[in-house]
């Protein structure tokens, strides 16, 4: 097989949550340990950092990448789900996993993995967590696929656990309240492993307390310690005040990313008291060095490869894209949205049939004109399902069946001082970017 058949006889043999929802989630890690075992246990060979949370958990994961790129280490990175090309998923100082390694991986381990049926994630894990080790990674910035406590990444132990924020997303799988959901992705506190907590809520703040007391985890709480002071969007990039940082930029200009940001400075502090970072200690004050940080966070696109955080992927009309896709992005991003200097708003629309549809739609900007559409997945809620839900919320705007076609109506006659956003989905982005437009 080449490299396009291999990936798409991993889409076709195994089960996948980003291709059939719910029917495609496997629970449970035994899976993943029986990969592991055969494996050599590789995630044991190299240090790891595992970050959750139902927003947020892909911006921090990919900025305490690209800090400890900057910083010196050799450092792994497994996310998902990938936007253009699978091996997004897997990289090392921002270079994607090598084809020919993928196409290898697949020929040399199907007759010892066909027989367990692992899903699509379990498969890719244990093929991350290889990679890693076999090309000696310092360390590793794993983020977590759904939930924590029985996703298939909870096999490791980090030096440090970070859980960006709760809330409800997922609900058929994770439980329907905030402290269900707080204790499944507190599954990934372990013992004696300083787990930070970016946002956290009364219910959720007691779960994780007392999860991290019974593994006798330190926790800390971002919120409680707040390192930003301000932030103030200049330009193409969000200028920061810190607490023990002075000032410095980032290019992730999303109006969520304050909050991203303050988790990343707390988690980067207790990495210094733990030994690390040691290029970006200034020796006569102990703190982190302001340049260090700026140079990682304003080129942290560059460095990781991240995609579709609020990106701005043409000018004239300004063509802006982004993955937020429940009630707890969109809270940011209407807002953001309603907030642009611009003279029309078009909005490319789609949402898969899982999500909290109505929840996301009342907080979609009623100032917009809209281009209803679904993305490449069996999971896609019907355009013109989302027109009818649309106008129950004074959302006008007609409907197309492919998101290239939606794109090509909403360009006919913008002008300069139009935007146009791309987003409600991470399909919607996904068929957006791979076209290329």
């Amino acid at each position: 097989m080449n490299y396009q058949e291999t990936i798409d006889y991993l889409f076709s043999r195994t089960t996948s949550y980003e291709n059939q929802g719910a029917t495609g989630y496997k629970e449970g890690l035994d899976t993943s340990y029986k990969l592991d075992e055969h494996f050599g246990h590789p995630h044991e060979s190299f240090r790891s950092i595992h970050v959750a949370g139902t927003n947020g958990k892909g911006s921090v994961a990919h900025l305490i990448a690209a800090e400890l790129q900057v910083s010196g280490y050799k450092v792994g990175l497994y996310t998902s789900p990938h936007l253009i090309d699978f091996r997004e998923r897997i990289r090392i100082n921002g270079t994607p996993i090598d084809e020919d390694y993928v196409v290898k991986f697949v020929e040399e381990e199907k007759e010892f993995f066909e027989p367990l049926n692992p899903s699509f994630f379990e498969l890719t894990t244990a093929m991350a967590f290889k990679y890693f080790k076999e090309k000696n990674v310092d360390i590793a910035v794993i983020e977590v696929g759904l939930g924590g406590r029985l996703d298939c990444t909870n096999i490791i132990t980090p030096i440090v656990s970070i859980i960006t924020n709760i809330s409800l997303d997922h609900t058929q799988l994770l439980g329907s309240s905030l402290e269900q959901i707080a204790f499944e992705k507190g599954g990934i506190i372990k013992k004696n492993v300083p787990v930070i907590i970016g946002e956290a809520k009364p219910e959720t703040r007691a779960v994780f307390s007392a999860l991290a007391s019974e593994m006798q985890a330190p926790i800390y709480f971002a919120e409680d310690e707040q390192e930003i002071v301000s932030s103030e969007l200049k330009g193409e990039y969000i200028h920061y005040k810190a607490a023990h940082l002075g000032e410095f930029d980032c290019e992730l200009t999303g109006e969520y990313q304050p909050r991203n940001m303050n988790t990343v400075v707390v988690a980067m502090h207790r990495l210094v008291e733990m030994g690390y970072l040691a290029d970006c200690i200034d020796e006569k004050n102990n703190h982190l060095i302001a340049e260090e940080m700026s140079n990682a966070f304003k080129n942290v696109t560059k460095i990781t490869g991240l995609m579709a955080r609020w990106q701005t992927v043409r000018e004239n009309p300004r063509v802006i894209c982004d993955t937020g896709h429940n009630p707890g992005a969109w809270e940011y991003l209407g807002k953001q949205l309603e907030s642009l200097n611009c003279q029309k708003l078009r909005i490319i629309f789609g949402i898969v049939e899982d999500k909290d549809i109505y929840g996301v739609m009342a907080l979609l900007p009623k100032n917009a004109t809209y281009f209803f559409t679904k993305g490449s997945t069996k999971r896609a809620f019907p355009e013109t399902s989302l027109k009818i839900f649309g106008e129950q919320f004074g959302l006008k705007g007609e409907c197309y069946p492919t998101v290239i076609e939606a794109y090509q109506a909403a360009m006919q006659g913008a002008t300069s001082e139009d935007v146009i956003f791309i987003g409600g989905s991470t399909y919607i982005v996904a068929d957006f970017l791979k076209t290329r437009i």
